[in-house]
């Protein structure tokens, strides 16, 4: 499965999307609390899903695990060490057809943060 983590297209293999922790705590655990816990990641490390993809795709992980439908987040924080309020998270369900041009524009190396943002996020829109 593909997952779009802000300008970065990461491979979910099926068994990354198997909860860590035991069936009925991660019952528990809700789509808020894990963007709270991506919230405190990307505070302490802005470039998270680019310095450490394997814990961007646990959270991406979590998030489809909890939403299925998701297969995309924005999270933006605006310095490293930032209060974690500071943080923002969003989610998207992009088409397979967009999702494979991204994917393609990774693998020649053009996907930028404007890129992502002109086909996915839309935030520099006038």
């Amino acid at each position: 499965m593909l997952f779009l983590m802000n300008d970065v297209v990461l491979s979910l293999e099926v068994t990354q999307l198997t909860p860590p922790v035991s069936s009925d705590r991660f019952a528990k655990l809700s789509l808020t609390y894990v963007g709270e816990l991506a919230k405190e990641l990307f505070a302490e490390e802005p470039l998270l899903h680019r310095k450490d993809p394997e814990r961007a795709m646990r959270i991406a992980a979590l998030i489809v695990s909890k939403a299925p439908e998701v297969n995309s987040a924005l999270i933006i924080a605006p310095a490293r060490g930032c209060r974690v309020e500071q943080v923002a998270v969003r989610y998207a369900q992009i088409g397979v057809d967009v999702m494979a041009a991204l994917m393609q524009t990774q693998k020649v190396g053009l996907l930028t943060n404007v890129e992502a943002d002109r086909m996915v996020w839309h935030r520099l829109a006038a």
